[in-house]
């Protein structure tokens, strides 16, 4: 898979590897050796949200990355489904392309749903979870949500995310609470994969299924005794917009097996914004699981 010239070999030294899902091409990171850890990526983001981890635990474990169908180095087919059930579909898909038995799932916004309904499915494979900021039930109680999903779905919202490429352009710079590590050169790493409004309907697509999906997260919540037990690394951005405290309140009593972390002023996207602390958090926790 050829690397676009704007990608920063600096910032992001991996080979480019391919797999053909059944929906077109999409692209991972597969570095090192060792006890697999898989990461799986949510909204507007790619395996580039995970570059630091990457580079750090693959000196002792096998690191990959995968990045969805519409997102990242991915393939974007304008006749491709995107809901979370079909990102998940596909992600097992992956997974069993590679052959991996048994790995630690990494998950971010919505690579939880996503990536939690394969260790759901498969509950020997997944053997630790690592979460940040993320959810597995349905948001409909949420006004926030239901008042964002009533604009997603107007002529407001196609504009917004189809014609504007506002998901990466404005939500995620906004949703982070400290915005020293997010450069003028790291932000274009995340606007830069959605350069046409063709090439953006996939996150326009998971922002309506934040609503339209909540039958899917259901099913997968009243399934969720299947994970409970297994050893888990829960840190969590308390300056969050989307899902703070009480987010992580819930996985607190749902997790009978979790090591939690909180990180005061650091906003949704952890493994970007506090990268350090997290790659120090994840190799204790590895090394004691």
């Amino acid at each position: 898979m050829d690397r676009p010239t704007w990608v920063s070999r600096s910032l992001f030294p991996f080979e480019a590897h391919s797999f053909e899902s059944a929906d077109g091409p999409m692209h991972y990171v597969d570095e090192g050796q060792g006890s697999a850890i898989l990461m799986v990526h949510g909204t507007p983001t790619w395996s580039f949200l995970y570059r630091d981890l990457i580079t750090s635990l693959s000196t002792d474990h096998r690191v990959i990355a995968v990045d969805h169908l519409g997102f990242g180095l991915s393939a974007k087919p304008g006749d491709a489904p995107y809901r979370p059930q079909d990102h998940a579909r596909r992600l097992t898909d992956f997974v069993d392309h590679l052959g991996v038995d048994r790995f630690t799932l990494v998950a971010h916004d919505y690579g939880g749903p996503i990536g939690l309904s394969y260790a759901l499915q498969r509950p020997t494979t997944v053997t630790r979870l690592v979460l940040f900021n993320t959810w597995l039930w349905s948001l409909r109680d949420r006004a926030a949500v239901r008042a964002m999903d009533v604009v997603t779905r107007g002529p407001l919202g196609r504009l917004f995310y189809r014609r504007f490429n506002g998901s990466p352009r404005v939500l995620l710079k906004a949703a982070w609470g400290d915005r020293t590590p997010l450069t003028d050169e790291v932000h274009r790493h995340y606007t830069n994969p959605f350069p046409t409004s063709a090439d953006r309907t996939a996150p326009w697509v998971l922002a309506r299924e934040l609503i339209g999906s909540s039958e899917w997260y259901d099913s997968l919540w009243r399934r969720r005794s299947e994970i409970t037990q297994l050893p888990t690394l829960l840190v969590w951005g308390l300056a969050d917009p989307a899902f703070g405290e009480s987010s992580l309140e819930r996985w607190e009593e749902a997790l009978s097996n979790a090591t939690v972390r909180r990180l005061p002023g650091i906003g949704h996207f952890v493994p970007d914004e506090a990268s350090a602390r997290v790659t120090a958090e994840m190799a204790d926790f590895l090394q004691d699981s």
